[in-house]
């Protein structure tokens, strides 16, 4: 067994590995089923159940939801559904009840027919809430009879009185405490949060409910929603019934002076999926299913400038967007494009409108239904299934096209107006963006006032003038005592330059290194970049002969690839080629031997190997430069800065676009397929240095 400095025995075998089971998996890492340990996860506790209420009004049984914040810490939620199955479930032997409350992924929402279009997915929605309290009772209203059970953090048994901290007795099994009328169903859910789980100051935002509870009533046209907060001695209540479904949303969402009316945008889609579905013998077999997609989108477009949009599915809000919303963005922005063009709106020399000009003062509802949708995470921010982009942008399309071909006198005076507002957008920004372009020009690339660590050239003739960004203020002193200054222009960079694959245009004007070169060059950068302003002729990037030199060489070329691309087109960038080793052979009978610069370490055994061949000797240890500051001024210019004697390496691009997939493959934001680079590379370790 290994031990470190500290005198540790450092083990890691089998025994160390820990499994857990059911609901001690939720217990340990609660984060992954709720989100967090403070209010949003108690929220999101709360949320779990009343969605499952909502489901049960989805596939058109619950009518009423009652939401009870009470004074001993308990929430409680009361629906009129078909209430939980209280019969045993065959596999587990189990009654419905405890299967929901205590088994994660269990449930009927898993394509059994029960649901065609819910907001719980996984089955794991009430056992985890179960499993976070420190205790549950469940109540069922269903055959004419009230079914009772209570479970202490995820487990079954019987309280010896009223609340959390009466004494426990587990026990599995449902029992019957009362009667109803056959006629009357339903599921009540009341706990009390443990707060072994959550934070101390963790409670529910009453606001917050509202909102939620709001935004639900629109969602489902007809179901009324009561919030009772009795928490406090001034007790409250909140009834949320809206028969105008998302067209009263939009309308209440509305945060300036509307253009016209709510454009509501309606559809279906039919998309094909390989879900695993339970054969006879209880194996999973993948099946080809058929889905049907419902789409409602409503739209109201505004005079001001605020962009307001929310998007579910199956009522479940998806604030970080998903497929849905790509296809909706895609399909609106295509959309007012060809209608723009159409109609004549926009001119045939201008610019075609982006997402930002449509979204300008829009807002929007997008729902979609459907079953078994595919969600990233439990969390349910973002919707995955790939058909939905197709559908709704197919809607979209159709229905906007639709619109705006209109005869009504009314809709199209809107639709008209509409298109005003968003090619007006469209020509502010452009405008705005001229402006912009035109005083960084003037401020930072046209300026009188160089940097103070440039070391200029005399002569202004293109045709002659070199700039050497040079690595470092170190060797700037060397660079400029070797340079010839009626041409050669010297300017040091501090280090690693921003990389700028990554960074914004914001980010890489903002930087001090990045802001100088352009100012330097002179010629502008992007869109304005003016290949007849630069006031040098070559660009010479010259930096150490070491693998942090490759990688400050790599970056400075980012930036002159994505910011000064036609100085590369044009042949007039190039790299400065270094020695790596300078050999000092031995002269015969007197007289003064001669210096050897080789440029890589191939090349020294080769010219060793030839002195050897030729009888001559050299002075030990063969000097390896590390950096350009190692050597002297004269070294310098007869090995890299005299035109008469230096080599440099032009750097082109043949193929531009296979250069930029390198360049984002390797300097880019997204790091999976640079970790598959480099882990699939097949590198000689030997010469990776060479």
């Amino acid at each position: 067994m290994a031990t470190n400095e500290e005198g540790v025995q450092d083990s890691y075998t089998a025994k160390d590995l820990a499994v857990l089971e059911g609901l001690d998996a939720v217990r340990k890492r609660p984060g992954m089923y709720i989100g967090s340990t403070d209010s949003r996860g108690l929220m999101h506790c709360l949320w779990e159940i009343i969605d499952n209420a909502v489901d049960e009004s989805l596939a058109g049984y619950c009518k009423k939801i009652d939401i009870n914040l009470e004074s001993d810490g308990s929430v409680e939620v009361h629906d009129d559904g078909r209430g939980i199955p209280v019969d045993k479930e065959p596999k587990t032997g189990l009654t419905g009840v405890e299967v929901v409350l205590t088994k994660l992924h269990a449930g009927g929402k898993f394509g059994g027919g029960s649901y065609a279009a819910s907001g719980g997915l996984h089955g794991v929605g009430a056992s985890v809430v179960n499993a976070l309290a420190e205790r549950l009772d469940a109540e069922v209203d269903r055959n004419g009879k009230i079914y009772w059970m209570s479970f202490k953090r995820g487990v079954a048994g019987i309280f010896e009185g009223d609340g959390p901290k009466a004494t426990f007795t587990p026990a599995s099994g449902l029992r019957t405490i009362g009667k109803v009328s056959v006629k009357v169903t339903g599921t009540r859910i009341k706990w009390w949060s443990d707060r072994q789980i959550f934070l101390k100051d963790a409670e529910l935002d009453i606001e917050e409910i509202y909102a939620r509870a709001r935004q639900t009533s629109y969602l489902v046209p007809g179901l009324t929603l009561i919030v009772n907060d009795n928490r406090s001695k001034t007790k409250t209540t909140e009834t949320f019934y809206h028969k105008g479904g998302i067209s009263e949303y939009c309308e209440f969402m509305q945060p300036d002076q509307g253009i016209g009316e709510v454009i509501r945008l309606t559809g279906q889609g039919h998309y094909q999926e390989t879900v695993p579905v339970l054969d006879d013998q209880g194996h999973m077999v993948s099946t080809e299913v058929e889905r049907d997609m419902l789409v409602d989108i409503a739209l109201k477009w505004g005079n001001e400038f605020a962009n307001t949009n929310r998007s579910f599915v199956n009522i479940i809000a998806t604030p970080k967007g998903g497929t849905h919303m790509t296809g909706f963005e895609k399909a609106l922005t295509k959309a007012f494009n060809e209608t723009l063009r159409s109609t004549g709106t926009l001119k045939k020399n201008e610019a075609d409108v982006i997402k930002d000009d449509i979204l300008e003062g829009l807002t929007s509802v997008v729902t979609v239904r459907m079953s078994e949708p595919q969600f990233e995470g439990q969390t349910k921010e973002v919707l995955g299934t790939a058909a939905a982009a197709r559908i709704v942008g197919d809607v979209v399309a159709e229905e906007l096209k639709k619109f705006f071909a209109t005869t009504k006198r009314i809709d199209k005076a809107n639709g008209r107006l509409i298109l005003e507002k968003v090619a007006g957008a469209s020509r502010t920004r452009i405008s705005a963006r001229a402006h912009k372009d035109l005083q960084r020009r003037k401020n930072a690339l046209e300026s009188s006032s160089l940097p103070t660590k440039l070391s200029d050239c005399r002569s202004e003739d293109v045709n002659r003038t070199e700039l050497f960004i040079v690595e470092g203020d170190s060797a700037l002193g060397t660079t400029k005592a070797a340079r010839n200054s009626e041409f050669q222009a010297i300017l040091p960079i501090r280090g690693k330059i921003l990389n700028v694959q990554k960074a914004s245009l914001s980010q890489m004007l903002d930087d001090k290194e990045c802001g100088s070169i352009i100012q330097v060059i002179g010629a502008g950068s992007g869109r304005s970049f003016e290949l007849d302003d630069a006031r040098y002729g070559r660009i010479i990037l010259m930096s150490d002969a070491d693998v942090d030199g490759a990688h400050i060489r790599c970056l400075l070329l980012t930036l002159l690839y994505r910011y000064m691309r036609p100085l590369i087109d044009a042949g007039r960038v190039f790299a400065a080629i270094p020695p790596l080793h300078r050999i000092e052979t031995m002269g015969g009978g007197g007289k003064k031997g001669e210096y050897i610069y080789t440029y890589s370490d191939d090349e020294m055994k080769k010219v060793t190997a030839e002195l050897i061949k030729a009888g001559k000797k050299w002075k030990e240890p063969i000097q390896r430069y590390k950096g350009l500051g190692e050597m002297d001024a004269d070294q310098l210019r007869e090995t890299t800065m005299d035109p008469d004697a230096r080599t440099l390496r032009r750097i082109t691009v043949t193929d531009g676009a296979a250069a930029e997939a390198m360049f984002e493959l390797l300097m880019g934001s997204d790091v999976a397929p640079r970790k598959e680079f480099i882990a699939n590379a097949e590198i000689d370790r030997d010469h990776i240095d060479a």
